[in-house]
């Protein structure tokens, strides 16, 4: 019997999740709704895949198809006469190499910002939690309905002359770093992670003698590797696309990202090799999200699982 009441029970809560959904179990045991989904969801799979790898494969056509071609016939599927060193010619030419490389400057130093400040940020309000925790939290989700327009001026007035130090970040790294760091999202989001360790951990690293920063080097950081994976992903996308903010604080061309490169690019460069260009500037983060997909799908659900 003691078997058998842990079988019962499980069999039971999948009956009742099957019953919670649009289709019955029983439905789905038939050969004609079984048919029927299966259809829906590979027409459904393909329509993404179609929408989702249209824009990049338009993109790589544009880029191996000569200029003339692209002019007289832009919705060509293929080039007749397709110019595969045009890939080789905007790396040199509009020096693509370089401007992906200052991405690349900016944006692993805006990974290591941002993961300072949101595991730091997240560790002293969701475990420390001092006296001030509450409203210094409702102060953080308050600066998420400020556009980011609004605070452009003071914030460059800022990067121009950095108060108490009184040195200017602009046209150099760190006056993309350092904005960047402050985000109120990824700080938010490691929070509620860290909300859902047991706090239980921590009272018995206590009672062995740990302090505050041994708790989160030893035990904090460890367990929350899916939700730092998360965190670094979206850092990588958003500062990889990020054009306003490096154009307005890196006047120097030679020092600017790919995003912002390109569109000044556009305004001489032959259309073939910008198509190229765009297409070498998007293959990199592409290409980390294909590799790291999985683990940005086990961050999210831990970050749901550890929040219920």
């Amino acid at each position: 019997m003691a078997v058998q009441t842990p079988l019962r029970t499980r069999r039971a809560g999948r009956s009742e999740e099957s019953a919670r959904g649009l289709i019955s179990g029983a439905d789905r045991r038939r050969t004609s709704v079984r048919l029927s989904l299966r259809s829906v969801q590979t027409l459904s799979l393909l329509l993404l895949l179609a929408f989702g790898a249209a824009p990049l494969y338009w993109t790589f056509k544009g880029a191996v198809s000569p200029t003339q071609e692209l002019l007289r016939d832009p919705l060509a599927l293929w080039p007749d006469h397709a110019q595969w060193d045009n890939l080789s010619r905007a790396w040199s030419e509009l020096q693509v190499g370089q401007y992906l490389w200052n991405t690349v400057v900016l944006v692993t130093g805006s990974v290591v910002a941002h993961l300072v400040v949101a595991t730091t940020g997240g560790y002293v309000l969701s475990v420390l939690r001092p006296k001030w925790a509450t409203p210094v939290r409702w102060l953080v989700l308050a600066t998420l309905f400020i556009p980011g327009s609004i605070s452009l001026v003071a914030l460059y007035l800022t990067v121009l002359d950095l108060p108490g130090l009184g040195i200017s970040l602009a046209n150099s790294p760190w006056g993309v770093w350092l904005p960047h760091a402050a985000s109120a999202f990824t700080v938010l989001i490691v929070m509620k992670f860290f909300d859902g360790i047991p706090r239980e951990l921590f009272e018995a690293a206590k009672v062995d003698g740990a302090g505050p920063f041994t708790i989160f080097r030893r035990i904090v950081l460890p367990m929350s590797k899916p939700i730092l994976a998360v965190v670094t992903l979206l850092t990588v996308m958003n500062s990889w696309k990020d054009f306003l903010w490096p154009l307005i604080v890196i006047p120097d061309t030679e020092k600017q990202p790919i995003s912002a490169a390109l569109p000044r690019l556009a305004e001489t460069a032959e259309q073939s090799l910008l198509i190229a260009g765009m297409l070498l500037a998007i293959l990199p983060p592409v290409v980390l999200f294909l590799i790291f997909q999985r683990q940005i799908v086990r961050g999210g659900g831990g970050f749901t699982g550890l929040k219920g």
